[in-house]
């Protein structure tokens, strides 16, 4: 485990419970990633650790403009004063970990040779709703390797089905 996940924790986990209490766990959501967005930036990097900038500038900074939310920009000035803006994207990641398991949601990604169609996706979803019990959001990507089938990566569970891995499987089996 990295050194940056175990500093990001703590955070995290005050982070979901501060959303928790408020009932905007999805806002929170928003929010972090926006922050994280705006932290992981190779120039906002190197003010995150320049000893110049102040604690307050770099807080601003990662916030989005307008009306903010007075806990999460308490949230954010807490990280800046402790000089943990750069953990933000670490911090979102795990935020959105905490908040999946509380909404009971699994996070799949399937990844296909091809882009897949939305009737696809779709049945696909229906396929994994009732093997996990849980609402399922699925993220997609493609892989031209894969040669054909997919790859199914939700909650821990991989579900391999591509065609490059029954070629790897039966080159296996005639080479024994």
């Amino acid at each position: 485990m990295s050194q940056a996940i175990t500093l990001a924790r703590p955070y995290a986990r005050a982070a979901f419970q501060l959303a928790q209490a408020q009932g905007a766990l999805p806002k929170w959501s928003g929010l972090l990633g926006f922050a994280a967005r705006v932290a992981a930036h190779p120039e906002v990097q190197a003010l995150i650790g320049h000893p110049r900038v102040t604690a307050a500038d770099l807080a601003k900074l990662v916030l989005p403009k307008g009306e903010v939310d007075p806990a999460f920009q308490r949230f954010v000035d807490v990280l800046a004063a402790n000089r943990r803006l750069g953990l933000l994207p670490e911090i979102a990641g795990l935020y959105d970990q905490l908040r999946a398991e509380a909404e009971q949601v699994v996070k799949a990604t399937v990844t296909s040779a091809t882009a897949l169609d939305a009737a696809a996706i779709a049945q696909l979803t229906a396929s994994l709703k009732r093997r996990f019990g849980r609402e399922v959001e699925v993220a997609t990507a493609v892989d031209p390797a894969l040669i054909g089938g997919a790859v199914v990566d939700a909650g821990g569970v991989v579900i391999d089905g591509s065609i490059r891995t029954k070629l790897a499987r039966l080159g296996a089996a005639l080479a024994n």
